[in-house]
């Protein structure tokens, strides 16, 4: 008895480097562990009350990308980085509701971690994504799926990978890591606020072109889309 004892304390204080992951759940981690210091929560304080969201850090210094329709409107824009400091951040530029992107700036002296673009000509409808974002508050929540379909007209990426209030702006991201899509909506027709399976992300390569025309005040544009 007194062995089995034992055994069974000296399992449940085995490190977690000990413990033996799938394939998948190894995938999941490295890219978790890879882009959420990259990843911001975002709140904007509006007339009617604040909108909260989800922004990728592009650029070491800070330069963020985000989704217009949270921060439209917005008196004042904070944002919080993984580690929990929270900056004021002022709005660079931003498209219209259609294409709902827009660019944000925190000041510091302080270096970023910053994501990786991928190709969103490349998706597949099938392979797997993951997305990061700050659902109802939840600050780095990790969901994952697949590309459900590929909706060319509307310029929408479709996936089942839980998308809820709260992430909007953050990236969908692909198994390597790389940001293909930045989140924006989910479909609710009953009006229910939480996700039935329908999410939707603007592909990646939109981003790209916004980020090359947009008007920045100070910051050059081979800059700011170096390495990406």
């Amino acid at each position: 008895m007194i062995k089995k004892t034992i055994i069974i304390f000296i399992f449940l204080f085995l490190p977690v480097s000990a413990q033996t992951f799938s394939a998948d759940e190894i995938t999941n981690i490295t890219v978790y562990e890879k882009i959420n210091p990259a990843i911001v929560a975002i709140e904007a304080d509006l007339d009617e009350g604040f909108s909260a969201g989800t922004g990728c850090i592009i650029r070491d210094d800070g330069v963020i990308l985000t989704g217009s329709h949270v921060i439209d409107g917005a008196k004042k824009v904070e944002v919080t980085t993984s580690n929990g400091k929270a900056y004021k951040a002022e709005i660079l530029a931003k498209m219209g509701k259609n294409k709902d992107l827009a660019l944000l700036k925190i000041n510091s002296k302080e270096k970023f971690n910053t994501v990786q673009f991928g190709n969103s000509e490349e998706i597949k409808v099938g392979q797997k994504v993951l997305a990061i974002g700050n659902p109802f508050g939840f600050s780095g929540t990790l969901t994952s799926g697949i590309i459900s379909r590929i909706d060319s007209a509307k310029g929408r990426i479709q996936t089942d990978a839980a998308i809820n209030p709260g992430c909007s702006g953050g990236p969908l991201v692909n198994s390597q890591g790389e940001v293909i899509g930045i989140s924006q909506s989910i479909f609710n027709p009953d009006n229910n606020m939480s996700n039935i399976g329908i999410g939707f992300a603007i592909p990646i390569n939109e981003a790209k072109n916004f980020i090359k025309t947009a008007n920045i005040n100070n910051i050059k544009k081979s800059e700011l889309f170096a390495n990406k």
